[in-house]
């Protein structure tokens, strides 16, 4: 099945996309290094402190980045989610121009309650803008494009993760259920 926009796409992006497709797992070799961080950013988020959470989805995309044997990308970790009348922005993957590395932005809370995100929607949105990394730099891709290989292999990384930890109900709906006026 291909998205209703693949055929306003060129040859050379239907290629991408086709070799996008066929891609729909990112095989994990878990280490207790995986338990570690999302234990860590979970409990990050919990906290509410900003940097804390910034340094802890950091240490996570740093050790995905080593075991797919390929550069590390630049994580920050912003407040409030920007929002236009289309929408709030949950996380931007942003190829290098000038840096040394790509950035992914992530923000931690909603934009009308200000509520911290809860835990597996925060995970989620870091592992689709890793996904994207990935796209380039392991799969060699020109382009990363949302097609239904993508949100496979995002799935697939997220329950692999997922999968090794327990995630305790408390924990869970903590960092959505606290607010905190800026």
């Amino acid at each position: 099945m291909v998205f209703s926009y693949y055929h306003r796409l060129s040859p050379k992006q239907r290629r991408i996309y086709e070799a996008s497709d066929r891609v729909e797992a990112v095989p994990l070799e878990w280490t207790a290094e995986f338990a570690d961080d999302v234990d860590r950013l979970r409990t990050a988020l919990a906290s509410e402190v900003r940097a804390s959470v910034e340094r802890a989805a950091q240490a996570l995309a740093e050790h995905l980045s080593h075991q797919f044997g390929i550069r590390s990308v630049h994580v920050r970790v912003l407040e409030r989610r920007p929002s236009n009348r289309y929408g709030e922005l949950h996380g931007l993957y942003e190829l290098e121009n000038t840096r040394a590395k790509p950035v992914i932005t992530l923000w931690m809370r909603t934009v009308q309650r200000r509520q911290v995100v809860a835990f597996k929607t925060f995970l989620r949105t870091l592992l689709h803008e890793l996904v994207h990394h990935l796209d380039y730099e392991w799969l060699k891709l020109k382009d990363s494009l949302h097609t239904e290989g993508f949100y496979k292999r995002e799935s697939s990384l997220l329950h692999q993760l997922l999968d090794q930890v327990p995630i305790p109900s408390d924990h869970t709906k903590a960092g959505a259920l606290t607010s905190r006026q800026d």
